[in-house]
């Protein structure tokens, strides 16, 4: 992108790459079945978890267990708007777009009280909060049982194709081009966040909260924007999963698909939000892969249950041993890696040729650019930090 509009820099280069991101992946659709796009169509909904998530922990340094939780938070506001919309005869895009708002609220809500627990909390703590949020879905389910239909969850009518495109492409296709869509915008804005001045704030409040604290940063306040735009974005992919799925029940969204979700962003690499885009796509196909594999071995209908159930689970751990411990960077870093071969870093010396102590790379971008401020000038269009990565 950089070669073909050299010009661009910044937040404009980014929402230009996204868009023709987005472009791509729909005209992409053409090319697989109805079932690779209902594939498509749920990797886009994880992605939109996942990218706020690797915001969430790679930009600010908070790790949320309960990622899974908002997304169960957005899948019921979905449909509950979508359902009582469809009760006052409001169909097709009024109905998309207001159950979609009101799920992105609830879940901007609940994120933002997580928020205002983890400007007082850290590590294992605010681990065991989020943890305690996504136990407790079932629960509330249960609670209320007269809304939210207990365990059989909540189910939404049939969002069919527009009469503009019935003879061009089938539902499963439709499907899979609004989830890209909001995809697209959800990332895009993630992406265009972390390269601004709050993206800059939340790297520097991650690598040295007091330096941050000393260069006037209010780390409580960044602390809860980073859960409030995280969990944005993950009922926004819940919201998504409704509308593929035309159903959401707190089965969906257990402890083991939230866990699911860290491994994703990890693997892909944290603060990258197209390791998140990797992470999303494994958590979709792999199961899938080992399921196609067993289904073609001859096993006894006893060993294929037992597989069915641990076998995904058995091989995503291994493949986090081994990424882990073949490429420290995760995946992500694979084609950085390739860039940088054969140039080794120069590292900055005093004058008496001792290694010079660098500060953290958020905190002394953060320096850099109060200091534009108060020379009235603009933010760089590039911020440092290792956790900084393009879509």
């Amino acid at each position: 992108m950089t070669r073909l509009l050299p010009s661009l820099r910044g937040i404009p280069r980014t929402l230009v790459f996204g868009a023709v991101l987005t472009v791509l992946a729909i005209g992409g659709t053409f090319l697989l079945d109805p079932y690779r796009n209902f594939q498509l169509a749920t990797i886009a909904a994880y992605f939109c978890a996942a990218a706020g998530l690797t915001v969430l922990i790679g930009q600010s340094g908070q790790l949320s267990l309960g990622q899974a939780a908002l997304m169960a938070a957005g899948g019921y506001g979905y449909a509950l708007t979508a359902n009582a919309m469809t009760g006052a005869g409001v169909t097709g895009m009024p109905r998309f777009l207001g159950g979609m708002l009101v799920a992105v609220a609830v879940s901007a809500a609940l994120g933002w009280l997580l928020g205002l627990a983890a400007a007082r909390l850290r590590g294992p703590y605010l681990a065991g909060v989020t943890l305690t949020l996504v136990i407790a879905v079932p629960a509330v389910a249960a609670v209320f049982s007269g809304v939210l239909r207990g365990d059989q969850g909540v189910q939404i009518a049939y969002d069919a194709v527009p009469p503009l495109l019935e003879r061009l492409i089938a539902a499963e296709q439709w499907q899979a081009w609004v989830a890209i869509l909001v995809a697209g915008v959800v990332v895009t804005g993630l992406a265009a966040f972390a390269r601004g001045r709050l993206g800059l704030r939340m790297r520097a409040v991650r690598d040295d909260e007091t330096a941050a604290r000393l260069n006037g940063v209010r780390s409580g306040r960044v602390k809860v924007t980073a859960f409030t735009v995280s969990s944005m974005a993950a009922g926004a992919g819940g919201a998504v999963l409704c509308f593929v799925t035309q159903s959401v029940s707190p089965g969906a969204y257990t402890l083991a698909f939230s866990l699911l979700l860290v491994v994703a962003v990890v693997l892909g690499g944290l603060g990258s939000i197209g390791g998140a885009a990797i992470g999303s796509a494994l958590i979709v196909l792999l199961p899938w892969l080992l399921s196609t594999a067993t289904a073609a071995l001859p096993l006894s209908a006893e060993v294929s249950q037992r597989l069915s159930g641990n076998l995904s689970i058995l091989v995503f751990g291994v493949l986090l041993i081994v990424v882990m411990l073949a490429w420290p960077g995760c995946l992500a870093s694979l084609r950085r890696r390739r860039r940088r071969s054969g140039t080794a870093p120069r590292t900055p010396r005093d004058i008496n040729g001792a290694p010079r102590q660098q500060p953290a790379d958020g905190v002394s971008a953060l320096g850099r650019s109060l200091a534009g401020e108060r020379r009235g000038e603009d933010a760089p269009a590039e911020p440092a930090g290792a956790g900084a990565q393009h879509p």
